[in-house]
């Protein structure tokens, strides 16, 4: 399955495969970038560290010297410091960073509405048990009042 999105002269896209993914990025000044990852690595975040490194690259090394470069000869050092920042894009990616402790809020607010609710629950039982040990109260007061007017104590 291929998706693509052409902005202007730009190409942005990524191919799934069985085991992983392969996000694409085509500059207009035909400078690409190419990051291989499983299925779970956001689509965002990879397009995001392929345009960083681009625009890095394109700024340290000359364009004339791209078409006829050799990995071994180009001086790109930053490129293991971007990879290692980008293992987890959780921490490297502010928005993903963010989406996960909105998820977390979201997560914890469920759980305090569900125990303010049981508590709820709880609290209307109680009333009700209440009302019902008032009722027997007055009922058993009623009662004793009775059986005791029977009764005269002569001192």
């Amino acid at each position: 399955m291929t998706v693509e999105k052409s902005v202007g002269q730009y190409l942005l896209g990524f191919i799934s495969f069985p085991e992983y993914t392969c996000h694409v990025y085509v500059r207009a000044d035909n400078l690409a970038g190419v990051l291989i990852s499983d299925h779970e690595y956001p689509h965002r975040v990879a397009h995001t560290l392929i345009t960083k490194v681009l625009d890095e690259f394109a700024s340290k090394v000359p364009s004339s010297e791209w078409p006829s470069a050799v990995e071994a000869n180009i001086n790109f050092p930053n490129l293991p410091a971007y990879l290692t920042r980008y293992q987890n894009p959780h921490e490297a990616d502010a928005m993903t960073k963010i989406q996960d402790e909105l998820d977390e809020t979201k997560i914890i607010l469920h759980n305090t509405i569900e125990a303010v609710l049981q508590r709820g629950e709880k609290l209307d039982d109680l009333v009700s048990k209440s009302e019902g040990l008032s009722l027997q109260s007055k009922a058993f007061y009623k009662t004793a009042r009775k059986t005791n007017s029977c009764c005269s104590y002569v001192g």
